[in-house]
């Protein structure tokens, strides 16, 4: 397959050096991964370049000015799948099957999958409430979901920049918000699986309240800036989707040195070249940035949560004990590890993770 950004090379990032970003035993979504249990935050030591563009106490801001773009997500809370079965779940198991397994060859049947792009029956959709509620950066700093749709719009406004900029063009991608359960290309899912990226569809899934399920059954921080990594980790497996990064993963293997780890720790890193530029990528409304302030905490609820979704911490948790043998997501350092490594440099062809 082409490369569709020639600037981009397989360039391995090297050792994560005396900067690391936290200390401690080895610690990680194609879908989210979300799982428990705290890191040793108080070892965090964020490179000085990064810290630059870290301002003010109050966390996570948006540009009271800009637009919001609803048009980049589809909100079909309150709808209803006609026909089929919703039969996806068991939430950290039905998570790794919907999208792995999607890729690995493996057909929706086979995965307790409806079969078949069923979409939401518009006769029981309720309004759109984003396109209502979701008009300027105010609205974002004062809702869940209206800050949702503006990571959306900054995080493809990043990447429609960066293409542009190694010679590529960007395909946006929607996100969907969604309750209960949803129609895909991938087939029907419920909300237990968490969030997703379905890349037969080119679409981010959502349900919400997943968000607070990372903190009370999960064990993670939560706030703004970990909601914010999890979309921008989805849109992480979108950009592996047009570059073909994705289809290299077709091997159907599990382990620590799998492709499927692979897959999912650049991602991460993906996710943290994102949140390195948030700050600087200029929204086409205002031609200001979008997100006007990050702190030290949001970066360090954005690696909690990295850990917080690693295998060894889930194993752990869910069957009491670690099995290398069969992670498909990384461990919880070496997520927070490649979200760093991402932060910190900026620089996504420092996000090879296939050496």
């Amino acid at each position: 397959m082409t490369d569709i950004l020639p600037g981009v090379r397989n360039h391995f990032p090297g050792q994560w050096r005396a900067d690391r970003a936290l200390r401690g035993p080895p610690f990680g979504p194609r879908t989210a991964r979300w799982g428990a249990a705290r890191t040793r935050m108080n070892g965090l030591i964020l490179a000085a370049g990064a810290a630059t563009r870290i301002r003010g106490r109050c966390g996570m801001q948006f540009d009271d000015d800009a637009n919001l773009d609803t048009s980049e997500v589809d909100d079909v809370r309150g709808s209803r799948i006609p026909g089929g079965r919703a039969t996806i779940g068991g939430g950290i198991v039905g998570l790794i099957a919907l999208v792995v397994g999607l890729l690995f060859g493996v057909g929706p049947e086979q995965l307790g999958l409806s079969s078949g792009d069923q979409q939401p029956d518009p006769a029981a959709s309720s309004v759109n409430q984003v396109q209502q509620a979701c008009r300027t950066g105010r609205d974002a700093n004062a809702r869940e979901d209206c800050r949702l749709v503006a990571v959306v719009n900054s995080t493809q406004d990043f990447w429609k920049q960066e293409f542009a900029r190694r010679g590529g063009q960007y395909s946006p991608a929607q996100t969907v918000f969604f309750t209960g359960r949803v129609g895909t290309a991938c087939g029907t899912a419920t909300s237990a699986v968490g969030p997703f990226y379905c890349p037969a569809d080119r679409k981010v899934y959502l349900d919400l309240g997943f968000f607070n399920e990372l903190r009370t059954k999960f064990g993670a921080t939560g706030g703004p800036f970990a909601q914010a990594y999890v979309v921008a980790h989805e849109y992480g497996h979108h950009i592996q989707n047009l570059t073909g990064t994705l289809q290299r993963a077709q091997d159907g293997q599990q382990g620590a040195n799998s492709n499927a780890v692979k897959v999912e720790l650049q991602a991460d890193c993906y996710a943290g070249v994102w949140a390195h530029n948030a700050t600087r990528t200029p929204d086409e409304s205002t031609g200001r940035p979008l997100i006007t302030n990050l702190t030290e905490q949001d970066i360090r609820d954005g690696l909690d949560a990295a850990a917080a979704v690693g295998d060894d911490r889930i194993q752990e948790k869910f069957q009491g004990r670690v099995s290398p043998e069969s992670w498909t997501h990384g461990s919880a350092e070496q997520r927070q590890q490649w979200f760093y490594q991402g932060y910190r440099t900026g620089d996504m062809a420092q996000c090879n993770t296939f050496r």
